[in-house]
């Protein structure tokens, strides 16, 4: 063949692949080394996991929307085992579990879906999303080659395919999904079930792939997944970590890309720059990837009691989209850059050959050129991350911030640097609600059960996972024992000292209807022990324990013998020496009364004798706590501020319809909880908000706010580029659209709103983050007046980074150091008070 003919079949490839995009035709899904290939096109994926069931259904499109402005092209989903099939053999695909129509509303916005059949999800999801029931069946081991296990997942997931391809979800059938997943990580688990593990292992993959071939199958984390499916990659810097897929004819797949990390109660913060995520997402591309999915793209949030072992309410809130839906910037807007830029070096990266040159220990270049196609993109890359440095390539030299990828789309106009956040930032806001304000609270005391009341009976407290199966987190245990004045010590300065020693999470306990203390476990260490004196008198003496669980495991091996409650309970300091009083013969009770009389519905509340806020609220042990409150006012995302909380769960429930579904509230929490509401789901008038508040906290503190990111913000040095926007590519043609490429302060306010006030506005090396910016050593005096009148008043405006806007008289202020403007503006309604 020619010289030539080649360009032209060639050209004629790239055509049909920039051609291809979703909608409700019939695709192909296929797959080479370079990409996965989409109806004979090949094409690079900027993918994000949204979860169905961690936000409510009405607030799916604007969540989806702002993924795929993004630049979002995939959504990856898990299908949740157990909140489809709650009792064994009953399904629930309605309302938020409407998975059907969640996909559907993807392939609708013109987005595809990796689908994570699992079964097991892991996802910091109740038991890993195995139905509880599971845990029950005889001679059950999960994820291993047992046959009980196995003729369940068979069932679940048949299922499953079953339903996609009745609904015609695959892309060969014209729906969305392209990619699908089998089984989750299962290297972390392998070495424990040994070669029943490898069985299982290929057991699963036969499966998937004779259940649905036409589109791939992955396994996430799993270097000896069998040739039928795909291995990819899970982890911050997969780019560099990872070896490979288990094949040489196998694209290069990133499924999780940690936005941040889940947190559990008493973790801070957990963070992940924007920065640092471009880093590596750039450079996995640089290193022939095809695919990249961020975990988190949006959290949402753990409703009712789906969240595992002491993870938090709010699920990934440092992701791109946080917990209540707000674009949280410059993560999501610097990553929007990214995907922009990579989009525009797309040619050459699926159809340029890769080189790389080793400059030094910290200097790259990678570049992917086509000379028959006249295409070139290079990436050059500094990985010391303490020094800047430079590089001379081709004849030019490009200055490179530390720990930087520069993304040459041409080779030799550098449109983005992962470092340079030429976006916009901003900072979240918790407002009081004015109209939610003075809410006025009633309580309720959960009555201490005598021991003959609980009609519950064993020799030994019984476990605790297996009591409540998964219906609460609450359970009621009590012994009696018998003293006489000899068994009590004989000095007045001396008491008794009981001694619980459990397998996990928390316990309150009471003596003789007493409350006597409290304590907990830890994501890390789940048991505990809990000692103190406690008043004993001649005669019967009862010990009560209320036992709480804080979500059940979701991840290693063997889940199905994970056990929690009390393990050994002891009286110390007797006379007669140390007292076990473990076998003494128990009752028991699952949930506490105010569950069982609804106290959390309208209907169920009008049930209780509720009466004023009283006393010492550090002195109120298993109280119930409620109020009403109005819809407030504006638009903006509502959260309910627990800072003066202890330990419990709140709950709000319009319709009958589960809003929080008594959300956990620690007390051993390092910040204030906020749980965010969907305005969906309340009235106008009068919802009605209870709280169960376990050890004695104060309702009085409790707020209603409101959510807003009106605080936004730009830092741009005058070395940084353009902004992406300022490039296109039009056929085989790369080109700038715009006459001015100088770096800009670009604002833009949310929502409609207008910039109302400059909070700071410095030109010179000011210092700091959104929402805490301050001057450096250099400063313009002429800043501020200049950002006040290019945008008070208005939605958006930009400035040019330029020294001669701010010098005055021509004299530069600070001759001998790059300068950056940093501008932080508060926006709002027009016409409105701030």
């Amino acid at each position: 063949m020619g010289r030539a003919s080649c360009v032209l079949v060639v050209g004629l490839l790239w055509m049909l692949a920039a051609s291809t995009v979703v909608g409700n035709h019939t695709k192909t899904v296929t797959y080479d080394k370079r990409s996965l290939i989409i109806g004979g096109a090949r094409e690079i994926f900027f993918s994000g996991s949204i979860h169905y069931p961690r936000m409510p259904t009405e607030v799916w499109p604007d969540i989806l929307r702002k993924a795929k402005e993004g630049g979002l092209n995939v959504i990856q989903t898990y299908i949740f085992w157990n909140i489809h099939e709650p009792v064994q053999g009953q399904f629930n695909f309605e309302g938020n579990n409407d998975v059907v129509k969640f996909i559907r509303m993807i392939g609708d916005m013109g987005m595809y879906v990796t689908l994570r059949v699992g079964p097991y999800l892991e996802a910091e999801w109740n038991l890993g999303g195995f139905p509880y029931w599971m845990k029950e069946v005889p001679n059950i081991i999960f994820r291993s080659y047992n046959e009980p296990f196995m003729n369940h997942m068979k069932k679940f997931v048949v299922m499953v395919i079953d339903m996609m391809k009745k609904e015609k979800l695959f892309a060969p059938q014209g729906g969305p999904i392209i990619m699908a997943q089998i089984e989750n990580e299962y290297s972390n688990v392998a070495a424990s079930y040994r070669e029943l593990g490898v069985k299982y292992i290929h057991w699963a993959a036969e499966l998937a792939v004779g259940l649905y071939n036409e589109v791939p199958w992955i396994m996430c984390k799993q270097k000896e997944a069998p040739n039928s499916v795909i291995n990819t990659c899970n982890g911050r810097q997969c780019g560099d970590t990872f070896s490979g897929p288990n094949g040489p004819n196998k694209p290069f797949m990133w499924t999780e890309n940690w936005t941040a990390q889940y947190r559990v109660f008493g973790d801070p913060p957990s963070q992940r720059s924007a920065e640092d995520l471009a880093f590596s997402v750039t450079r996995f591309y640089a290193k022939n990837g095809t695919y990249v999915n961020y975990y988190m793209y949006f959290g949402g949030n753990n409703y009712g009691r789906t969240g595992s072992s002491f993870v938090s309410t709010g699920y990934y809130d440092e992701g791109p989209l946080d917990q209540y839906g707000l674009y949280r910037n410059p993560k999501w807007s610097h990553l929007r850059d990214c995907h922009r830029a990579l989009k525009l070096s797309k040619k050459p990266l699926l159809w340029g050959s890769p080189t790389v040159k080793k400059i030094s220990t910290d200097l790259e270049i990678i570049t992917f050129e086509n000379t028959n196609l006249k295409l070139c993109a290079a990436f050059l890359t500094n990985n010391n991350t303490a020094k800047p440095n430079s590089i001379n390539f081709r004849g030019t030299e490009y200055y490179l911030p530390a720990r930087s990828i520069s993304l040459l789309p041409d080779c030799k106009n550098v449109i983005f640097n992962t470092q340079n956040v030429v976006s916009q930032h901003n900072a979240r806001n918790f407002v009081p609600s004015k109209v939610a304000a003075n809410l006025k609270w009633e309580m309720f005391h959960e009555s201490i059960p005598k021991h003959d009341s609980l009609s519950l009976k064993f020799q030994s407290p019984l476990e605790l996972y297996t009591l409540t199966k998964d219906t609460t987190d609450y359970a009621w245990y009590s012994t009696k024992i018998t003293l006489n004045k000899r068994d009590l010590p004989m000095r007045s300065d001396i008491l008794p000292v009981l001694e619980i020693r459990s397998r996990g999470h928390a316990l309150l306990a009471f003596v003789n209807g007493e409350y006597v203390g409290s304590n907990h476990g830890t994501n890390i260490e789940k048991g505990f022990d809990f000692r103190v004196p406690v008043n004993m008198k001649p005669g019967d003496n009862e010990i009560t324990i209320l036992h709480v669980l804080v979500g059940f495991p979701n991840s290693g091996a063997y889940m199905e013998k994970r056990f929690a409650g009390i393990k050994r309970v002891v009286l110390q300091g007797l006379m007669s020496g140390t007292l076990d009083i473990t076998l003494n013969s128990w009752t028991h009770s699952v949930g506490v009364s105010g569950e069982k009389l609804k106290l959390f519905t309208e209907e169920g509340a009008e049930k209780a004798k509720w009466g004023p806020v009283t006393g010492n609220h550090n002195t109120r042990r298993a109280t119930w706590y409620k109020t009403h409150f109005d819809l407030p006012e504006g638009n903006d995302p509502i959260a309910v501020n627990m800072e003066k909380m202890s330990k419990g769960c709140v709950d709000q429930r319009e319709r009958h319809r589960p809003l929080l579904g008594c959300i956990p509230v620690p007390a051993w929490t390092a910040n204030p909880i906020r749980i965010s509401y969907s305005l969906s789901y309340l009235k106008p008038k009068n919802n009605l908000m209870v709280v169960f508040e376990e050890i004695g906290g104060d309702p009085q503190g409790v707020e209603v706010m409101l959510v807003n990111r009106d605080t936004i913000c730009s830092y741009i040095s005058e070395y940084y580029p353009s902004n992406v926007k300022s490039w296109e590519r039009e056929g085989d043609e790369f080109k700038s659209v715009s006459d001015d490429l100088k770096p800009t302060v670009r604002l833009s306010c949310p929502d409609d709103k207008v910039m109302k006030k400059i909070e700071f506005a410095e030109y010179g090396d000011p210092e700091g983050v959104c929402g805490n910016y301050f001057p450096g050593n250099c400063t313009f005096p002429n800043a501020n007046e200049i950002v006040e009148k290019a945008c008070l008043g208005k939605s958006q405006c930009k400035i040019p980074v330029d020294k001669s806007l701010f010098e005055e008289g021509g004299k530069d202020l600070c001759p001998n150091i790059y300068k950056s403007l940093a501008v932080q503006a508060k926006c709002g309604r027009q016409g409105k008070d701030d």
